[in-house]
């Protein structure tokens, strides 16, 4: 086979959620297939974290935006290729495009009834695109996988998706996560803190996260103070001014973007994660700390009780009373703690990128030999 991967965003600096995704799924392609022949496009970037090898070769394409890149680019460049199929890892699609279609939907969030209160530039503009163009592709993708059960269940009932179109295959996490015997420190900063990835996303939950902390530091003998990364000053001060919730300005820590190689240090020296989102399809942060050995607070919504288990700290988010309930049960009953941690390890032992990549070559050999039958038939 002669296999496309759009992997448009993994060469830029500051990686999120669907780069990693993609980018970990073709180096494990990379690891355990030697026999077809891979070209992953991508768009120009100082971060070369794939190189070239003798089945799989990296494409620059450039262009000035992402539609335009997508929209027009990305099948140029796949045509001429001449690729057998072409998998699209991040939602979207070329809406004008001959060659079978593999997508990769993580969710439909962008479909679903929205918080008016994003003030993001950036997340406005891919919510209209996606609104705009996934309709428009669905259609035409041989097959449609997304990354968990309550996911997929999700899309097929709502988009109306043929159940034999869909596929789930869920996300790993990276082997570097794991319990350290002794985590780099990190500057100016104890181990036995709070951590929280929080954003300005409405489906991040960060407000009611916040006043969960701020009862937690009343409550707390401790007092553990709170890192944070990627959120705005002037967004935590509207926070913390509309709910007066002024005790948890000198407790907070904000260092900025994290790049992924400092995570297994934080989740190694945090006592606790944070996972309180209103919101999502799978959630590798959740599989990354409890792989660290971490014990995690996630919420009781949509695929974190998939993928945290049964025996995870699970809480209705939209309640900060339960999520400090939890910090203070955990911070007051070690062997509660001890359990939660041991609870953590053993879960994330159920996930890895090798199943993933293994499941996804399936994948391809099934439409390329559907598409090789319907050749024939034509």
């Amino acid at each position: 086979m002669r296999i496309g991967i759009e992997a448009q965003r993994i060469f830029r600096k500051n990686k999120h959620g669907m780069d990693y995704v993609v980018l970990q799924e073709i180096l494990q392609l990379q690891q355990m297939d030697h026999e077809n022949e891979y070209f992953v496009f991508v768009k120009p970037g100082p971060d070369r974290c794939v190189n070239d090898t003798k089945n799989f070769h990296i494409v620059e394409v450039n262009m000035p935006s992402y539609p335009l890149w997508e929209q027009v680019a990305l099948p140029q460049a796949a045509k001429k290729a001449q690729v057998d199929l072409l998998h699209c890892t991040s939602n979207t699609a070329p809406i004008w495009c001959n060659i079978p279609l593999v997508l990769t939907l993580h969710d439909i969030i962008f479909l679903e009834p929205r918080d008016k209160s994003n003030k993001s530039l950036y997340q406005n503009m891919g919510w209209f695109y996606r609104r705009l163009v996934v309709p428009r592709i669905l259609d035409k993708c041989q097959r449609i996988i997304t990354v968990s059960n309550f996911e997929k269940d999700n899309i097929v009932h709502k988009l109306g998706i043929e159940e034999e179109r869909m596929a789930m295959i869920y996300n790993g996490y990276n082997e570097w996560f794991k319990p350290l015997s002794s985590p780099r420190p990190l500057d100016g900063l104890e181990a036995g803190f709070l951590f929280f990835l929080g954003n300005t996303d409405p489906k991040k939950n960060t407000e009611r996260t916040l006043i969960a902390y701020s009862n937690y530091l009343e409550r707390s003998c401790v007092k553990r103070p709170l890192l944070m990364a990627d959120l705005d000053k002037d967004y935590l001060n509207g926070i913390i001014t509309r709910n007066h919730i002024e005790n948890i300005r000198d407790k907070i820590i904000m260092p900025g973007y994290i790049p992924n190689a400092d995570l297994p240090f934080i989740y190694n020296n945090a006592f606790a994660f944070l996972y309180t989102s209103l919101r999502e399809s799978f959630g590798i942060p959740l599989l990354e700390a409890m792989a660290c050995g971490t014990p995690v607070i996630t919420s009781n919504t949509s695929s974190m009780p998939e993928i945290g288990g049964p025996n995870a700290i699970l809480v209705n988010p939209e309640k900060a009373d339960e999520i400090a309930d939890a910090l203070i049960k955990l911070e007051s009953d070690d062997a509660y703690y001890q359990q939660q941690k041991e609870i953590g390890l053993k879960r994330a032992q159920l996930f890895s990128w090798k199943k993933t990549a293994e499941q996804l070559l399936q994948l391809y050999k099934d439409v390329f030999q559907k598409s090789n039958r319907l050749s024939e038939r034509s």
